[in-house]
């Protein structure tokens, strides 16, 4: 049976605020199994990232792979959980709790829950799906959440990025009175690009975490739909729900999908998409006030051309891989629950030129995943130690350079009014260009 994506939509919601869960992402991950295979393996990972003994997380983990085409990674997978279980055969995979159907809350004197309340166990999971999907029809269709727990303090590196977002949002916010001095309206837009795996999605939750605001984050299957003129006023319900919730921050990721060069579409419908949304944007006949629109794309030259006129997405921040400093503190982040020998993460990360934070993560993973196989092969428990780092160096590689191949063409050729200076810079100090 397909998993209601509704409660996909919830069960996300719930681990956006509380992403160290892992009851909560081991039950999507079940749910997941067959029906998105890959998704469902990037939250085993995950767990298994602080949990790395998992069973369940191991089971899922080795299905998926496999069903990806990563059969390396599955026969590790299992053979971890071979030897945690002393048996030669992996676990099956859990089956999938039951989902509850969209409905009232649960009757008794429990408190309502939210987003942002941490699930301990699937009673949880399934008490938190009867009360978000039967109480709030926003919610359901358009991925509210409460305040996100991460703060640009928790982001590493990206100074020049966080000095423009304090600049352009955040300080006028905490002062009113500035504002109301300079004329600074609360409304505006972001466009947020570079290469994928490098922090534009938490950047964007950061921010509303900075304002103690309501986070919106829309995807692709939450305004696209198969009937004319219904993805328009999907569209147009998204916008219509953050002016209600205001101040919020509304997130558009992959914003390229629904804003495409217009020249690129041959059939109305998909120009209609972007009508619509040029016309959310305006806001000629509603008031955007306190509703920051936050877009992110790894390929902004096929966003089209009107959308990143003054009123719309004025204001293009890059979001480029993290500097020697910031893989040092990325690295320090990701090992900081994990037993650490030792390990020079200031050379480490002079290794790892180019390596966004998501390469720096799966770094890391790997490297814990070498110490772990060795101490269960000895039957002694070691730290992580450099030779673990060597072993995933040899694995884990940069994944932004095709990204910059791709990108070097439209800096150099097709930089109209300097749109991609900053990024012709970068490449010119690191010798991509």
């Amino acid at each position: 049976m397909a998993l209601d994506p509704a409660v996909r939509a919830a069960l996300e919601s719930a681990l956006a605020s509380a992403p160290d869960n892992a009851a909560v992402r081991i039950h999507l991950a079940s749910l997941l199994a067959d029906e998105d295979p890959a998704a469902a393996l990037d939250h085993a990972a995950r767990v298994l990232t602080d949990q790395p003994d998992d069973p369940q997380g191991l089971a899922i983990a080795a299905r998926t792979a496999r069903a990806v085409g990563e059969e390396q990674r599955a026969v590790a997978y299992e053979r971890l959980l071979s030897a945690l279980t002393s048996s030669a055969a992996p676990a099956p995979l859990p089956e999938p709790t039951p989902s509850p159907s969209p409905g009232p809350s649960p009757p008794g004197p429990r408190e309502p829950l939210t987003a942002g309340d941490a699930l301990e166990g699937e009673a949880d999971i399934d008490a938190f799906l009867a009360e978000v999907l039967g109480s709030d029809p926003d919610i359901e269709r358009s991925g509210l959440s409460g305040p996100p727990r991460v703060t640009l303090a928790d982001v590493g590196g990206l100074d020049e990025v966080k000095r423009r977002l304090n600049t352009s949002f955040l300080g006028p916010m905490r002062n009113p009175e500035l504002r109301k001095m300079y004329g600074k309206s609360l409304r505006g837009s972001l466009l947020l690009y570079g290469p994928p795996g490098c922090g534009k999605t938490f950047l964007a939750r950061a921010v509303a975490g900075e304002l103690g605001a309501r986070f919106f984050g829309i995807g692709l299957h939450e305004v696209l739909d198969m009937w004319l003129g219904q993805s328009e006023r999907n569209l147009h319900e998204v916008f219509q729900t953050a002016r209600r919730q205001a101040p919020c921050v509304l997130f558009l990721d992959e914003v390229d999908a629904l804003g495409l060069k217009r020249s690129h579409l041959e059939r109305s419908a998909g120009r209609n998409v972007v009508v619509q949304l040029l016309s959310e944007l305006d806001s000629a006949r509603s008031d955007n006030e306190g509703v920051f629109v936050l877009g992110a794309t790894n390929q902004p030259w096929d966003i089209d051309p009107a959308l990143r006129r003054p009123g719309r997405f004025d204001r293009t921040l890059l979001v480029l891989p993290p500097d020697p400093p910031a893989r040092q503190s990325i690295l320090r982040y990701h090992l900081r629950d994990r037993p650490l020998g030792s390990v020079d993460l200031q050379r480490l990360a002079g290794r790892t030129e180019g390596f966004s934070g998501a390469d720096l993560r799966l770094l890391c993973e790997s490297a814990a995943e070498s110490a772990l196989e060795d101490s269960l092969q000895s039957g002694t428990t070691r730290p992580i130690h450099s030779g673990d780092f060597d072993r995933a160096l040899r694995e884990v590689s940069p994944s932004t350079r095709p990204w910059f191949d791709v990108a070097r063409n439209y800096a150099m050729f097709a930089n109209e009014g300097g749109a991609y200076d900053d990024l012709l810079a970068y490449m010119r100090r690191h010798k991509l260009a």
